[in-house]
């Protein structure tokens, strides 16, 4: 239970940190963004492993440092997180969010950016915080942050910037349903991140054959 509520808050204040920023209109929303799951990670990674994501926890999960039992729950409280800090945002500016890619942008150009940074971030938790090779490391929270404030600046205005399906379906469940928003771009921020997340975890794979450690 203790891993399931820390994953609940660790997403909870990510996605809280995403709607006001956004919201607000703030340019270094992706460094806000980034510094607030660096703080979550740090504050949970040796609870629940601080994955925030269902991207991750799937990489993980392939990985074998999170029993397959434990995924749907995990994912469960993520969302549930996400859709809550979407709730209180909409309380304290009267307003809902939700990702969306950029007008300009291809389907295609989204569903790239959300795989190739998803990818990225899943390949970085799964190196920092579950590789022998790295155990016992203090910077696993600021790499891991550090890496969805590069996502966000790059591929932000492209794909609206998810990289993780909690964040993509919490707010959406709420934009959709007390705001004006749709569900139609929704896809893109489940299908995108579970598929790098996925990938991650065979790179990964592959990376840890190659290495031996002592």
């Amino acid at each position: 239970m203790k891993s399931l509520v820390t994953e609940f808050i660790g997403t909870f204040f990510l996605v809280l940190t995403i709607g006001l920023t956004v919201l607000g209109g703030s340019a270094m929303a992706p460094l806000a963004i980034g510094c607030a799951l660096m703080i979550m990670v740090y504050m949970g990674g040796h609870i629940s492993g601080a994955h925030y994501n269902p991207a991750v926890s799937l990489a993980c999960a392939i990985r074998g440092a999170l029993p397959w039992k434990d995924f749907v729950p995990y994912v469960t409280a993520q969302v549930l997180g996400a859709a809550s800090a979407s709730g209180i945002v909409m309380v304290i500016l009267g307003d809902t969010f939700a990702p969306a890619p950029a007008a300009s942008s291809s389907t295609m150009g989204a569903l790239l950016v959300e795989i190739l940074f998803t990818f990225a971030l899943a390949l970085v938790v799964l190196n920092v915080a579950t590789s022998e090779g790295t155990k016992g490391n203090s910077f696993y929270g600021l790499a891991i942050g550090f890496t969805v404030v590069v996502a966000a600046f790059a591929g932000g205005p492209i794909s609206g910037g998810a990289f993780n399906p909690a964040v993509g379906l919490g707010p959406t469940l709420i934009h959709a349903t007390a705001g004006t928003g749709t569900f139609a771009a929704l896809w893109l921020y489940l299908v995108g991140p579970l598929a790098g997340g996925a990938l991650a975890a065979y790179v990964f794979k592959l990376q840890e054959k190659e290495v031996q450690y002592a």
